[in-house]
Parts: structure tokens; sequence; C-alpha cells
């Protein structure tokens, strides 16, 4: 995948009267997901890196196809980062389905070249239950989405941590 040019945009904005300012801004969108025994949640960024959109829920069939469609929306949407919600206890301990997470990574590495990287999924698929609940969506229709709200929430996590001042400190 490599660096697109977009990536190296520059934009030049006046904010006072006969003052500019050039700032860079990289422009990169990162792939979020939720991966599951039985579906994996697809998650994008908007281009700014600001904000998390549910995408698709993939039903999983076999490792290769799972692989083959998360690279076609990686590369539909000029992916430059993925992110990969890992299970992590409330003690802070790796989950059972950690080593799953990290085997598929493993795999992943083998036909996607952009970095791949890990995210604290702590209660993603609860808060993501919960939401829908919240909008009165029925179980079997609860079902068809929670995956991909989850993965867009383990993503929106990861922005919100890329803008924070304290992440220098964490």
């Amino acid at each position: 995948c490599g660096a697109s040019p977009r990536s190296a945009l520059h934009l030049e904005l006046f904010t006072l009267p006969f003052r500019s300012q050039i700032f860079s801004v990289k422009i990169m969108r990162i792939l979020g997901l939720d991966f599951g025994d039985k579906r994996i949640g697809v998650a994008v960024s908007d281009e700014m890196g600001w904000s998390a959109q549910a995408v698709k829920t993939i039903n999983r069939k076999s490792a290769v196809e799972d692989v083959k469609q998360i690279k076609e929306i990686a590369e539909e949407y000029e992916t430059d980062e993925i992110i990969v919600g890992l299970p992590v206890n409330m003690n802070g301990t790796l989950g059972p389905g950690a080593e799953k997470v990290n085997n598929f990574i493993l795999l992943l590495k083998e036909h996607i070249v952009v970095p791949i990287n890990t995210w604290d999924e702590r209660l993603s698929t609860v808060a993501a239950e919960r939401n829908l609940i919240d909008a009165g969506l029925s179980r079997r229709k609860r079902k068809d989405v929670v995956d991909m709200l989850a993965a867009s929430i383990i993503l929106q996590g990861y922005l919100d941590y890329l803008r924070s001042p304290l992440k220098e400190e964490i």
C-alpha cells in the first residue's frame, strides 16, 4: 500500500489579516477490526482521523476468505494502518481470545503491507450492545450490527488516544 499522495497534503490557512500559517496535515485512514469466532466487525476512520464509522460485518467462512475480504476493504479505503481489538481481561491480562487474534494478525501481515496493531477492546461489545438496546433494536437486528459497532468503538478509542495530549505519558 505505502504512502499515497494524499498523506503529504499541506493546507495554507489564513487566520488573521496579513498573517498566514502553514499547517502540515497528515491525511490517513485507519481500519478497525473486532475479530470474533463467527464474525469480524469492520470500521474505518475518516481521512482526518477524527471519527470512526461502522462499515460492515464479515461472516467468517475461512481464514483465507476473511483475509481476502479485509484486504479488499483496506484497499478500497486506502488504509494506512489496521487496528485489531485485543481481548484483555479486566485485570489487564490477556483473555482467551488474544491468542486467536494474534494468530489472525500474523496471517494478515502475510498478505497486507500496512502496519497492523492491537488495541484494548475491553467492554467494546458490551458498550455496542447497550447502545443498540437503547436504540430499541431487536435481538435479531442487534446480532447483525453489534460487531461492526464494536469495531467502531475500538477504533474510536484508538483515534481519541492518537489526539490525546496525554498519549506521550502513557
